[in-house]
C-alpha cells in the first residue's frame, strides 16, 4: 500500500482523516499562502492547496500527498484567519444573521498523477449578539480557523441555523470525496 501524506497541520483535517481510518503521516512545510491578484474567491482554496502540495511532494516523492484550504466566502470577500480578539470579533460580525459560503479546495497528487477539485458548503449564521461571539472569543480559540470559527464547537451548535452541503467540508475537509477520489484514482481504500 502507497504511504499517504496528510500536507496540512490543522488537527481537524488529522482528526477526520483519523475518523475514516486512513493510515498516513503528517508533513507540513512553510508554504506562502498568499492569493493571487484577482483570482475569484472561489478559485483560491484549491490553487493553495496545489501550492502545499508542491512543497511536500518532493519531500516524499512515493507517498501519496493530499493537501487542502479552507476559505469563509461572504459576498465575495475572502474571511481569511483573525490576528487577534478585535478582528475575530470583526469577523464574527460579519457572519451573524447572514449566510456565507465554506469552500475546501483539496489536491491529491502522486508522482505525475494529480486531481484537484473544491467543495462548497453554505452555512446561515443565528443573529448573534455581541456577548455572544465575545463568549466564543474567550472561551474557544478562533484564531487558527478560516472565518473565526468551528462548527464542531459551542457556536456551531448554538449560532448556526442550516447548512447545505458537507458539514465536514465546514470542518476543513471533504472526507467523503477524499475517500472517493483515493478509491476510484488512485487504489486505496480506507476499509
Amino acid at each position: 500500500m502507497q504511504p499517504i501524506v496528510l500536507a496540512s497541520q490543522s488537527p481537524r483535517r488529522k482528526q477526520l482523516m483519523e475518523m475514516a481510518e486512513l493510515q498516513f503521516s503528517v508533513l507540513v512545510t512553510n508554504t506562502d499562502e498568499t492569493n493571487p491578484p484577482g483570482m475569484p474567491g472561489e478559485e483560491v482554496p484549491a490553487h493553495l492547496a496545489c501550492k502545499k502540495a508542491d512543497a511536500v511532494s518532493h519531500l516524499s516523492p512515493e507517498a501519496i500527498v493530499i493537501a487542502a484550504d479552507t476559505i469563509v466566502l461572504l459576498g465575495g470577500q475572502i474571511l481569511g484567519k483573525p490576528t487577534d480578539a478585535a478582528h475575530a470579533l470583526e469577523i464574527l460580525t460579519q457572519l451573524s444573521g447572514r449566510t456565507h459560503k465554506v469552500i475546501t479546495g483539496v489536491c491529491i497528487r502522486h508522482r505525475e498523477k494529480e486531481r484537484v477539485f473544491s467543495v462548497t458548503t453554505e452555512v446561515k449564521f443565528r443573529p448573534l449578539t455581541t456577548v455572544q461571539l465575545q463568549h466564543y472569543i474567550d472561551h474557544y480559540a478562533p484564531y487558527d480557523k478560516a472565518g473565526a470559527y468551528a462548527i464542531q464547537e459551542w457556536i456551531g451548535v448554538t449560532g448556526i441555523e442550516r447548512i447545505d452541503g458537507d458539514y465536514y467540508n465546514v470542518m476543513g475537509l471533504p472526507i467523503g470525496d477524499v475517500l472517493a477520489v483515493l478509491k476510484a484514482e488512485f487504489g486505496v481504500a480506507a476499509v
